[in-house]
Formats: structure tokens, sequence, C-alpha cells
């Protein structure tokens, strides 16, 4: 039973520090009139309760997303490129509820518009990166931007 009220004591205090993000991150908005800012608040908001409440066996509240896959993280199952979330938000999300967030899409995602005739690592110069080649210039196929340089 200890591990029990430990596991439940976890995902209360995760459920927490991400919603205490979400409100600073709403709070550190430009005037918060964007509804798309509004919309990503609300969801990360809304994840950790909804995990809540799925983890209490509520059939109503079913976690919407990917299953996740037993043992490993959720941001090694999709790509979360663009993602405003952090690692460990989505990762938690995915522990707390069994399964993975579907990605957020920003309006805009980070990075330089991407030329279409030219691949992203022949378009800026990654040299540090320890992301592989492909991997960058997937990102810039999908998202029409390469990503800013890690």
């Amino acid at each position: 039973m200890p591990q029990t009220t430990l596991r439940l004591a976890r995902k209360a205090a995760a459920a927490m520090v991400i919603t205490v993000a979400a409100f600073g991150l709403t709070a550190c908005q430009d005037g918060g009139t964007d509804a798309s800012s509004s919309t990503a608040s609300a969801q990360a908001t809304k994840s950790p309760s909804n995990g809540t409440k799925a983890a209490q066996g509520s059939a109503d509240d079913a976690p919407a997303g990917t299953p996740s896959k037993s043992g490993t993280k959720c941001t090694d199952q999709i790509d979360y490129a663009g993602d405003t979330r952090s690692n460990a938000e989505i990762n938690t999300i995915g522990e707390d509820t069994g399964h993975c967030p579907a990605p957020e899409k920003g309006d805009k995602p980070k990075g330089t518009p991407k030329d279409p005739d030219t691949s992203c690592t022949d378009q800026i110069n990654y040299a540090g990166d320890t992301r592989s080649n492909a991997e960058i210039n997937t990102i810039g196929d999908k998202t029409g931007y390469c990503p800013p340089v890690r």
C-alpha cells in the first residue's frame, strides 16, 4: 500500500506543477487575448485533470491521444517538434493517463522558413547540434520551418 500512496502523491504533484506552469505561461503572454494561446493553456490545464479522472476509473472521461507504449516515453514515440510544452510535461501526461497527448502546434513554428528547394542542413549551419541531419531535415519538411540550432 505505501507504493500506491506514493504513486498518487507523485501524480498529484505532477498535476500541480503542470497547472502552475500553464497559469505562468498564460500570465506571461502579451495581453492574453490570443485565442490560440488560451486554447493551448486550457488544454495543458485540462490534461492533468483528465488523467486524474481516468486513473480513478471514470469511463466517461477516457484519455485522448495515442496509447503510450510500456516503458517508452511519449517524446520517444511521437514527434513533438514545435510543441510549446516541455518534454517532461508531455511525458508526465503520458505516464499519468496512459496515453500520449496529441502534439500541440502553435500558429507559427519556431525557426527559419524553409526554402522549398533546399534542405534545412544546406540552408543553416547546424554544426554542434546533437540531432542528425535526417531528423533536422524531416522537421523542416513536415513543418515548413527549419528548427533552431540546439
